[in-house]
């Protein structure tokens, strides 16, 4: 483990084969783990790689680090991993901050996947999507990382971008992805007979197939978090419009190769996207600049872990008042999460810091900031609500004592 400066590694590796350049887009202040610099190199090494960047969040993968964009002559599929289409999803709400109560919100939320959707057939196929695809899984979070959390402005940085933040005003973040039907493309995709050390071919039938259902979860998940983000306002009685809608698990095709993005947002010049920190510190809006095509329209899409799960057991939420001010933070603000297990492994400890991430972006001339945004209620799961009455009087009561002292 340790920081590791900026700057383009040497193209040739110790074997005399010639590798991709690798350019590293963070400063010797980030806390980036030595096996992930590891896995940048490995990657830098496979057949038809023409160039990495690596990201301030980057961290280590199961078949690469994530925090990353590649450029490659081959296709990866493997790069990409499971969640195929994962991205995040920002939206302003009508219902003003003046009107807004913390205790009041969490119980409204509780209930946001019991929501009724209305005609999800018919959505899937305004998506370009068959109306047999995974209907009863849209507008659902999923596990791990994922979240759909109520924010408001704490901190603005620009004034110029009229409509993106007001300090008046509520907003929603909602981190998913395409939920099972990008792990049941992996897991056939791993299962196949190609060779996907070496990558895909382009113009192979194997590549042209992956692309296709690939782009039909990029669209899946978009829709998901759409309608993830419709059951919230639902219940909240109120209104909402997006604001921006950017993926970070996805390859985009370009007349120079495919560009691999593993949790990294892809973006273009004056796109606005999210900079997720965790639900006890702040979020970031940043706006991509015209600098970020040196780094193939990528950039951070969160703080990035800097502990696995495994590490967080022990670290964290040994006993119930432990558990309990993980569910609170310093703005007063709530966490509705009933697995014991994802409280722990997703506590703020183990993200880094998502201001040093945006700082290094900012550095490199990648974004600018526009706001830091503070989390006031962040949904990740929930009973059904019949089933919990007792504990839920326990949570409030709880929550209520905690956030007031």
């Amino acid at each position: 483990m340790g920081n590791h400066s900026s700057g383009d590694v040497v193209p040739e590796g110790d074997d005399g084969a010639r590798k991709a350049a690798v350019t590293h887009y963070f400063t010797a202040g980030s806390w980036i783990e030595g096996a992930a610099v590891q896995q940048l190199e490995e990657i830098a090494g496979l057949p038809g790689m023409i160039s990495v960047a690596g990201f301030p969040d980057l961290h280590p993968g199961k078949y690469g680090p994530v925090g990353i964009v590649a450029l490659s002559q081959r296709l990866y599929p493997q790069l990409i991993g499971n969640d195929i289409g994962c991205g995040m999803s920002f939206f302003e709400l009508s219902l003003p901050l003046r009107k807004f109560r913390v205790e009041k919100a969490a119980e409204q939320l509780r209930r946001l996947e019991q929501i009724d959707l209305g005609d999800i057939t018919t959505r899937l196929v305004e998506h370009d999507l068959a109306p047999d695809m995974r209907p009863q899984s849209l507008g659902t979070i999923g596990g791990g990382n994922h979240f759909c959390e109520l924010q408001a402005v704490d901190e603005m940085f620009e004034s110029e971008l009229e409509g993106v933040a007001d300090r008046q005003k509520l907003y929603l973040l909602v981190h998913s992805g395409s939920r099972s039907l990008g792990a049941e493309l992996f897991g056939q995709t791993l299962g196949g007979d190609e060779h996907l050390r070496d990558g895909l071919a382009a113009g192979s039938d194997a590549a042209v197939e992956w692309l296709a259902r690939s782009g039909e979860c990029v669209r899946w998940a978009s829709l998901n978090r759409q309608m993830v983000a419709e059951r919230a306002a639902r219940a909240l009685r109120a209104d909402l419009s997006l604001i921006a809608d950017v993926p970070h698990n996805l390859v985009r095709t370009t007349a120079s190769g495919f560009l691999h993005y593993k949790g990294a947002a892809a973006v273009g010049a004056g796109v606005v996207a999210p900079v997720a920190g965790s639900r006890a510190t702040r979020s970031y809006l940043v706006q991509a600049l015209a600098g970020a095509q040196r780094s193939h329209w990528g950039i951070s899409h969160g703080a990035g872990r800097k502990y696995d799960r495994k590490a967080m057991h022990g670290r964290v939420g040994t006993n119930r008042s432990e558990r309990d001010a993980l569910r609170v933070n310093a703005w007063g603000g709530v966490a509705i999460c009933e697995d014991r297990n994802l409280l722990i492994e997703e506590a703020a400890g183990a993200y880094k810091d998502a201001a040093k991430v945006v700082a290094d972006l900012e550095a490199f001339g990648l974004v600018r900031p526009v706001a830091a945004m503070k989390p006031l209620v962040t949904y990740k799961n929930a009973q059904p609500q019949e089933r919990r009455p007792q504990k839920a009087k326990w949570e409030r009561t709880t929550i209520r004592r905690m956030r007031h002292g």
